[in-house]
């Protein structure tokens, strides 16, 4: 059986990991009875923490919201992911974080073991962030957007569109979606009854709650591919369908979750990759530069736009060759 002081330790842990434990779980976890969780919870809370219990049919404990944040164990590796996490936060996308993640980051280092400082510091030795100059987004909204889709609450928000066009939108939030470099919210709009992804970037402010909802299914059960999909094909004005001489696997990896659209594997050797842009020459740019051989089914424009390149680039290939070779060559 754990001893006392640390029994505690585990116990708050356990508190802090998920919302709502019954007291025959904690109990199971701890090794001890339901009569010492009651003893070990009465202890936390003459420590400060605001440990909530509910009796009868379906009671049970939950870590509530204090005046001051109680000191938080970790665990080894989730100390040193808290370090590199706040690291990235320093310089990463979202707007407000980067100062009090450094102060935040001073602080954990100063408390932790030597062990784990050495690992800390071995990360941030070697690592190096490329800034991609992506659209950055405000803490505070992004906070208030994940409040919203945990409570179920209604957003009210202004919305600037792919080409500019501001909108304003009432909708039911359901996920936070995100890559390395951008955020997306899917959300039921309720004025245009159906679902939408909205990207974070270009919501404009902080969104207002305004009353509960019931959530209803969501439109899909891997939200991820959903919403790649949505926000890598569905949007753009050109859509292409081609055949990649290329592994589904290897091809998937090489793209991004966004602009990696949607791949289809045909045979161990080759798949279909579905595609958009917001013109056929950038489409036509993008699967230039996959680096796998391709054919193109559609649409036919883009096929023709691949026609004429392929002259373009040949004669420019015969002029270069012609250059290298100089004025006395035969």
């Amino acid at each position: 059986m754990i001893q006392t002081s640390a029994r505690l330790l585990k116990l708050l842990s356990l508190l802090q990991s998920r919302r709502f434990w019954t007291g025959g779980e904690l109990a199971r976890e701890l090794g001890i009875t339901e009569r010492s969780v009651r003893r070990d919870v009465d202890r936390l809370r003459s420590l400060g923490y605001p440990v909530h219990a509910a009796t009868g049919t379906g009671g049970g404990y939950q870590l509530g919201a204090g005046k001051e944040l109680p000191p938080l164990p970790l665990e080894d590796d989730e100390a040193v992911a808290v370090a590199v996490g706040l690291r990235a936060a320093a310089t990463g996308p979202v707007k407000g974080l980067e100062e009090a993640s450094v102060r935040a980051l001073a602080k954990l280092e100063q408390v932790l073991p030597k062990r784990l400082r050495r690992k800390v510091s071995a990360l941030e030795a070697v690592s190096v962030r490329l800034r991609d100059g992506g659209p950055t987004f405000d803490a505070d909204a992004l906070a208030a957007m994940a409040n919203a889709c945990r409570d179920a609450e209604v957003l009210h928000f202004d919305y600037s569109s792919y080409s500019g066009a501001a909108s304003a939108r009432v909708v039911e939030p359901y996920r936070l979606v995100h890559t390395s470099h951008r955020w997306y919210l899917l959300a039921y709009d309720l004025h245009r009854e159906e679902w939408r992804t909205f990207r974070v970037d270009r919501i404009q402010g902080r969104p207002r709650a305004a009353g509960r909802f019931k959530p209803r299914p969501l439109p899909a059960e891997d939200v991820a591919a959903y919403v790649s999909q949505s926000v890598s094909t569905d949007v753009y004005r050109f859509r292409a369908r081609v055949t990649v001489h290329a592994p589904a696997p290897v091809v998937s990896a090489q793209l991004s979750g966004v602009a990696g659209r949607v791949v289809e594997a045909l045979d161990p050797d080759r798949c279909v990759v579905h595609t958009g842009g917001g013109s056929l020459d950038a489409l036509a740019f993008h699967l230039g530069f996959m680096g796998f051989e391709f054919e193109v089914h559609e649409p036919e424009e883009l096929i023709e736009i691949f026609r004429g390149l392929s002259e373009r680039l040949g004669r420019a290939a015969g002029r270069a060759g012609a250059a290298a070779q100089g004025p006395g060559a035969r």
